[in-house]
C-alpha cells in the first residue's frame, strides 16, 4: 500500500551488494548481521525483553547511558563483568544502598588512599560509654573487622577475629 509494506511468507532477507545477509526475518527471530547497527533516534532503543551482545559502544565523545527508569538494570555473564573508565572515574549513585557481594572471594579495594567521609565520630565521653560507635580495624592481612569504641584504639594486630 501507500503507506506500508506487507509481507507473508516463512522468511524475509535483505542482502549486501555481495550477498551477505544484512536482514532476516523469520517467525523466531530477527538477525541483523551488519558489522555495525546504530540506532539514530534521540531517545535511543527501547527493548521489551532481554538484548543479548558482545559490545555495547557510544559514538565517539558522546556519552553511554544504559537506563531503566521504572525497574532494574542487570548484566549476567558467566565469567565476569569488567568495568573500566581509562581517563576518568566511575561513579556508582544510589538513593538507597550500595551492595558489593562476593559469594566465593574477597573484596578488593585497591587504591592508593580509601577514604570513608561521614563515617561518624564520637566525642570525648566518660570510660566505658561507646556511644554505639565502633571502630574499623584492620587484619595484618587485610580483614576488616568492627571494635566497639573506646577512648583508645581497641583494634588489636593479633585479634582472634584476624586468625
Amino acid at each position: 500500500g501507500p503507506k506500508m509494506v506487507e509481507f507473508h511468507g516463512q522468511q524475509f532477507q535483505i542482502n549486501s551488494k555481495d550477498g551477505k545477509p544484512l536482514f532476516t526475518v523469520d517467525e523466531n527471530e530477527v538477525v541483523i548481521g551488519t558489522d555495525k547497527l546504530r540506532v539514530t533516534g534521540p531517545e535511543g532503543a527501547l527493548f521489551e525483553h532481554s538484548v543479548e551482545t558482545p559490545l555495547v559502544k557510544a559514538e565517539a565523545f558522546k556519552q553511554l547511558r544504559l537506563e531503566s527508569p521504572t525497574r532494574s538494570l542487570s548484566m549476567d555473564a558467566p565469567r565476569g563483568i569488567n568495568i573500566k573508565a581509562q581517563a576518568g572515574n566511575i561513579e556508582a549513585l544510589s538513593q538507597m544502598d550500595i551492595k558489593l557481594h562476593s559469594s566465593d572471594g574477597v573484596l578488593l579495594l585497591d587504591a592508593e588512599t580509601v577514604r570513608l567521609p561521614k563515617l561518624p565520630e564520637g566525642t570525648r565521653g566518660g570510660p566505658g560509654v561507646s556511644q554505639g560507635l565502633y571502630e574499623i580495624c584492620v587484619c595484618p592481612d587485610g580483614k576488616l573487622y568492627l571494635s566497639v569504641a573506646g577512648l583508645g584504639s581497641t583494634c588489636q594486630e593479633y585479634s582472634r577475629v584476624c586468625q
